[in-house]
């Protein structure tokens, strides 16, 4: 990690920009990241996302931080989205991307303007929904993309962005893939591989 230089917040407020442009109701899967296990990270063509498992094979269904009272996984962090022109802007490069910790890198406006709590979201075969659970930024976040990045995510502005990102949780299972669509939809039953758009 020390070979990359982690950029100045002047950097990455300029660079914001890039990130403001992206779409708002139709966007593009980018990437998949699971954790099968602590500091592990395995990036993924395709997926399977279950109100079970989360993103299936990902740590969450195992020890998630957010538990119910009965000690099971809270459903409300299921599945951790970022936006992958964010995640482009401070990690500098691809093959870093998967240091943020999320499962899906999304080209979508994640702002809570766009995305309400509770907006259903359609990909490939599967709908989620977008949950009020804060994802801020922590000391990982700010070790592997630096304080710059760390300060500007989690500035007021950046919160009202979701600059770090948002979650989700699963309500009609499926496949994802890198390159589908996703789409805001009202219709729980209705996935982006269905959808006439």
């Amino acid at each position: 990690m020390s070979e990359f230089t982690h950029l100045t917040e002047q950097e990455i407020t300029d660079g914001l920009a890039e990130v403001l442009k992206s779409p708002q109701d139709f966007g593009t899967l980018k990437a998949i990241v699971i954790r099968p296990a602590d500091e592990e990270r395995l990036s993924l063509q395709e997926c399977r996302l279950s109100s079970e498992g989360g993103t299936e094979g990902d740590a969450w269904a195992r020890g998630c931080w957010l538990q119910l009272p009965d000690g099971s996984p809270d459903p409300d962090v299921q599945i951790c989205i970022m936006n992958s022109r964010m995640i482009d802007l401070v990690a500098c490069d691809k093959t870093r991307w998967e240091l943020a910790g999320d499962n899906l890198f999304v080209d979508l406006d994640l702002s809570r303007e766009n995305l309400p709590t509770g907006q259903l979201l359609s990909i490939g075969e599967c709908v989620i929904e977008i949950t009020e659970q804060p994802h801020n930024g922590c000391s990982k976040f700010s070790q592997r993309f630096g304080a710059p990045a760390l300060k500007v995510v989690n500035s007021p502005a950046g919160k009202q962005l979701r600059l770090r990102g948002v979650y989700a949780k699963v309500i009609t299972a499926g496949k994802v893939r890198v390159g589908d669509l996703i789409a805001k939809t009202n219709d729980a039953r209705t996935s982006a591989s269905s959808a006439n758009y």
